[in-house]
C-alpha cells in the first residue's frame, strides 16, 4: 500500500478542510510542537499555550474519527526540534511514499517547506488552506500597474465577487463604508458586556512548558485559560458576539477604557487565523443576526465588522505576500531607538500606555486601536526602529502571526513602509486619546500641558515627529495641515516643545 505524509502547522487546525473528508488508512498526519517555533520571537507565555492546547484538541478530533495523527510534543525525547527532520525520520521509519502539506500563511515557512521539498526523493503535493476569501497573489493581480494599493477599492471588489452585502451590483443601503459611524467614546457611566470567556485547564502544557528553557512573556491562570482552543469554544464566541455585542461594536470599536479588555470585540482573531473557524462563517453569522434584528442591530455595526474581516484582513495578507520578504526591512524614517523597557511591564505613569500594555501581557490581547494609537503611537513618536516593535507585537499578541501582524505593525502602525498601507502615519497628541478614552483624566500627566513637568509626553513627541521628518512629509497631502499650523507658532514655543520632547526621548525609561 502506498502512503502518504500530511504535514498540518499549527495555524491550519480547519476541520472543514477537504483532506478529513474521508478516512483513509492510507493516510498519517504529523503535528509537531517545536523549539524553531516557540523560539522565533519572545512570545506570550498564553500564545504558546493557546496554540499547544488547540494543537492537542484537533489532534484528538482527528483520531476520534479515526484519522492515523503522529504528535510530536515538545519534550518528546525523539523530538529532534525541527521539522525536517523530524519529517526526515517519520519517513524513513514509515516507508511513505509520498509527503503533502498545505500553504503556509508564513513565509519563512513556505521558503523552508519548499526548500525541504526539492531535496525530497519521494513525490510531495501542495495544498490550499480552504480557508481564505482570496488567493495570495489575488491583491497584486487587482493593482497590477497601480502605485497605490487603496483597502477600499480591493473591500469594494471583494465585496462585489462574493455578494456580501450586496444588491445586484450596488452596496445594500446604497453606501459601502460606514467608518465615519464608528468613532464614538463610550459613554461615562456606561458598563460594557462582561466577555465571554473560558476555562480550559491547561496546567499539563504550562507544566511542559516549565521543564524547558522557553522564554515567553506576560502571565496566565492554567487552570482558568480564557481563550477557545477548539471549534465547538471558538463557535460559542462568535454566537456570544453576535447575539450580546454586535449591537454596539461597530459604535465603540475604536473606544477605550481603563480595566475593561474586551468591550465589544469580537476577540475570534485567534480562531480565525489559526483556521478554527473561517472568515466566511464569521461574515455569514454576523449579518444572519443582523437580518434577525434589524429594529435592534444598526446596519454601521454590521459593515465595521464586515470590513475588518472580507477588507482589512484579506488586504494585508495580499500586501504580505506582494511585498516580502522586503517588507521586514522598510525602515522609511531609519528610527534607530529601542523599545522603553516599560514595554515589558507596563510600570509607565503614562496611563493609558500602562492600561494597554497591562492589559496586553495579562490577556494577550489589545484591540485595534488600542495597538495603533496607543503602543504603535507612542513607538513611532519615539522613533524605535521597527525591528523592535515587530518583535514585541509579534510576541505579546496570541492572534500575531507575522503575515497579519508585520503590515499592521510596520505599515499601518509605523509608517516603516513609506505608504504602501497607510496614506498617512498614525500619530496623534493627547487630544486624540484623550477624545476616545477615559484614560487622561486619573493620568499622572496633564493632558492639556504640552511643557513642563506634568506635561503630557505625546503633545512635545507629536510636534518633535513632524519637525524631525519635514523633509518626508511636507508634500504628504494628508497632514499638510499640521505643517501649516507648526510653521505658524512662535519660535520660542517650537523651541520648548522640541526641548521637551528631547528630554522625555532621553529620559524614556522613567516615564
Amino acid at each position: 500500500m502506498l502512503k502518504t505524509l500530511r504535514l498540518i502547522l499549527g495555524d491550519q487546525l480547519n476541520s472543514n478542510h477537504s483532506w478529513y473528508k474521508s478516512v483513509d488508512d492510507s493516510v498519517t498526519y504529523i503535528l509537531m510542537e517545536i523549539r524553531t517555533e516557540t523560539d522565533y520571537a519572545t512570545h506570550h507565555i498564553q500564545k504558546v499555550v493557546g496554540f499547544f492546547a488547540s494543537m492537542h484538541s484537533f489532534a484528538a478530533e482527528l483520531k476520534a474519527q479515526g484519522h492515523n495523527v503522529i504528535y510530536f510534543h515538545l519534550n518528546d525525547k525523539n523530538n529532534q526540534q525541527s521539522f525536517e527532520k523530524n519529517i526526515n525520520t517519520i519517513l524513513a521509519e514509515n516507508s511513505f511514499s509520498k509527503f503533502e502539506y498545505q500553504l503556509p500563511d508564513e513565509y519563512r515557512l513556505d521558503v523552508l517547506l519548499k526548500k525541504y521539498c526539492s531535496q525530497l526523493s519521494i513525490p510531495f503535493q501542495v495544498f490550499d488552506t480552504e480557508h481564505f476569501y482570496t488567493t495570495r497573489e489575488e491583491l497584486g493581480s487587482f493593482f497590477e500597474g497601480k502605485k497605490t494599493f487603496l483597502l477600499e477599492s480591493f473591500y469594494r471588489a471583494l465585496r462585489k465577487k462574493h455578494h456580501v452585502l450586496m444588491e445586484g451590483d450596488k452596496p445594500l443601503t446604497g453606501q459601502w463604508n460606514y467608518d465615519g459611524e464608528n468613532r464614538k467614546k463610550l459613554p461615562k457611566n456606561h458598563k460594557p458586556t462582561s466577555p465571554l470567556v473560558f476555562d480550559n485547564d491547561v496546567t499539563q502544557i504550562v507544566f511542559e512548558l516549565k521543564l524547558t528553557d522557553v522564554k515567553t512573556i506576560g502571565t496566565i491562570n492554567a487552570t482558568h485559560f480564557v481563550w477557545p482552543i477548539n471549534r465547538k469554544q471558538s463557535l460559542a464566541l462568535l454566537e456570544f458576539f453576535v447575539t450580546e455585542c454586535l449591537p454596539l461594536f461597530g459604535s465603540y470599536q475604536d473606544a477605550m477604557t481603563p480595566n475593561e479588555w474586551s468591550l465589544y470585540h469580537a476577540r475570534v482573531s485567534f480562531s480565525m487565523n489559526i483556521k478554527m473557524i473561517s472568515p466566511q462563517e464569521v461574515i455569514n453569522r454576523a449579518i444572519k443576526e443582523w437580518e434577525n434584528r434589524k429594529e435592534e442591530i444598526e446596519y454601521h455595526q454590521l459593515e465595521g465588522f464586515v470590513r475588518q474581516i472580507i477588507g482589512w484582513r484579506e488586504y494585508m495578507r495580499g500586501i504580505y505576500w506582494l511585498k516580502m520578504p522586503e517588507y521586514e526591512t522598510m525602515n522609511f524614517f531609519n528610527n534607530q531607538e529601542k523599545l522603553p523597557a516599560w514595554f515589558w511591564t507596563g510600570k509607565t505613569k503614562m496611563n493609558c500606555l500602562k492600561d494597554a500594555i497591562s492589559q496586553s501581557l495579562d490577556y494577550a490581547y489589545a484591540h485595534h486601536i488600542q495597538r495603533l494609537m496607543i503602543t504603535g503611537n507612542f513607538a513611532l513618536l519615539a522613533g524605535v526602529h521597527p525591528d523592535e516593535v515587530d518583535e514585541w507585537y509579534l510576541g505579546i499578541y496570541i492572534d500575531a502571526i507575522q503575515w497579519v501582524e508585520i503590515t499592521n505593525t510596520r505599515g499601518m502602525s509605523q509608517f516603516a513602509d513609506g505608504g504602501i498601507v497607510g496614506t498617512k502615519p498614525y500619530v496623534s497628541s493627547a487630544t486624540y486619546i484623550d477624545k476616545m478614552s477615559h484614560y487622561c483624566g486619573s493620568c499622572f500627566y496633564d493632558k492639556s500641558l504640552k511643557t513642563g513637568v506634568k506635561a503630557c509626553p505625546f503633545n512635545s513627541l507629536y510636534w518633535n515627529f513632524y519637525d524631525k521628518n519635514e523633509d518626508k512629509l511636507s508634500k504628504n497631502p494628508r497632514i499638510g495641515m499640521m505643517y501649516n499650523v507648526w510653521r505658524k507658532m512662535q519660535p520660542e514655543a517650537k523651541v520648548a516643545l522640541l526641548e521637551q520632547a528631547d528630554y522625555y526621548l532621553k529620559n524614556i525609561n522613567d516615564l
